[in-house]
């Protein structure tokens, strides 16, 4: 390894372009060299779930492609490149037959969508859409009046059942859970979203699970564990995310949930540090784009030299149903305490209390959706 060797980024999703903006912003010069499985072009993954809304295909969630990317901030791309392994001791990625040396190593590879392994032969319409590439083939399968089933009623489960009524389509979700977005929502608040979407027309079966996929003509019949049956042209698997952890695991590199970082981000290999998706950050899995977009920030100024801690404010997620506009500031897992609820209809303005009385999570809906910085500022940030 030599002083020259560069930065090198694995992965040009939001979590490495985010961090080479911002290491841009501290050092014009450092050599970056960005390695990416994927044509490499810029989109935010989050907007996946808007392209009916906002009038876009798949190209028209496209940013910026691989060369104007490489222009505007100053670094060597190269697509199509697979990881095969990463020598820590020798500071080399590994490519196949050939090896890439550098001086830091980040991973920002994200997360794999979680794979159901489900019986029957009509799978090849089923559709994970986890990037921009997944979404173009699910776009490409799609057809005007398609009945499209979503396996899934998380977060990403209800925006795309928002976004894909938006754009006149039937739309069905699966999913085992009792309420939307359990996880995230407490009951009043999920019950409200899931109203306007019924209202919106989403057809909902939970409390159930896909047992099969059979081909029926041109699309698909699922076969629910509650003896009913479906039919639809397309699935889509919305089921959940997992960090991608096996190569650094095999590296030797310590691993939990997520590849394993302090609040500075770095591994317990020398040189090598997480971010994003497949990071779990001091205990924490993020799957958000304000921490990922905190971490950033922290680790560019590592990387330039000035070792920081990211340090995380009160951090609200928005969910993209526009039909019943929703944030949520979930409690921390350990809290004890009760949701208080003040409701008009769909409208919920519902409070974590913890029994000192201390408002510490919020889930907001509807109109009462635009306090939701109001409410940031009680909060506590999370792990400060």
């Amino acid at each position: 390894m030599t002083e020259q060797s560069p930065i090198v980024i694995v992965g040009t999703g939001l979590a490495g372009y985010s961090l080479a903006r911002e290491i841009r912003k501290q050092d014009k010069e450092a050599r970056i060299v960005m390695v990416t499985a994927d044509d490499g072009v810029s989109y935010s993954k989050p907007m996946l779930s808007t392209g009916f809304t906002k009038g876009k295909d798949a190209e028209g969630l496209a940013q910026a492609d691989t060369e104007a990317m490489a222009q505007q901030l100053n670094l060597e791309l190269r697509t199509y490149t697979t990881v095969t392994g990463i020598d820590t001791e020798g500071h080399r990625l590994l490519l196949g037959d050939e090896s890439l040396t550098y001086s830091k190593l980040v991973l920002a590879w994200g997360a794999d969508v979680i794979r159901l392994t489900i019986p029957g032969s009509g799978l090849e319409r089923v559709f994970p859409i986890n990037d921009l590439e997944d979404y173009r083939a699910f776009r490409k399968a799609l057809r005007p009046g398609s009945r499209v089933a979503i396996m899934g009623a998380g977060l990403i489960g209800c925006e795309f059942a928002n976004d894909l009524r938006n754009g006149d389509y039937e739309v069905e979700v699966i999913a085992p859970s009792d309420a939307v977005m359990p996880s995230l929502l407490p009951p009043v608040a999920a019950n409200a979203v899931q109203a306007e979407l019924e209202s919106l027309g989403v057809r909902f079966h939970l409390e159930t699970v896909v047992e099969k996929v059979e081909p029926a003509g041109t699309g698909v019949t699922l076969f629910l564990a509650n003896g009913k049956e479906l039919q639809a042209d397309l699935v889509i698997s919305a089921v959940g995310l997992r960090p991608r952890t096996q190569l650094a695991r095999t590296a030797g590199i310590d691993t939990g949930r997520g590849i394993v970082v302090n609040r500075a981000l770095e591994t317990s290999a020398d040189d090598v540090y997480a971010l994003g998706d497949c990071a779990e950050v001091d205990g924490h899995v993020l799957l958000y784009v304000l921490p990922l977009m905190a971490c950033a920030r922290a680790l560019a100024k590592t990387l330039s030299g000035e070792r920081t801690e990211v340090s995380y404010g009160t951090m609200p997620v928005m969910i993209k149903t526009p039909c019943c506009p929703a944030a949520v500031c979930p409690p921390p897992s350990d809290a004890e305490g009760n949701w208080e609820a003040e409701q008009d209809g769909t409208h919920v303005k519902a409070l974590f209390r913890n029994t000192e009385g201390d408002v510490l999570g919020f889930a907001v809906t509807g109109r009462f959706a635009l306090e939701k910085q109001a409410l940031s500022k009680v909060v506590p940030p999370i792990h400060s």
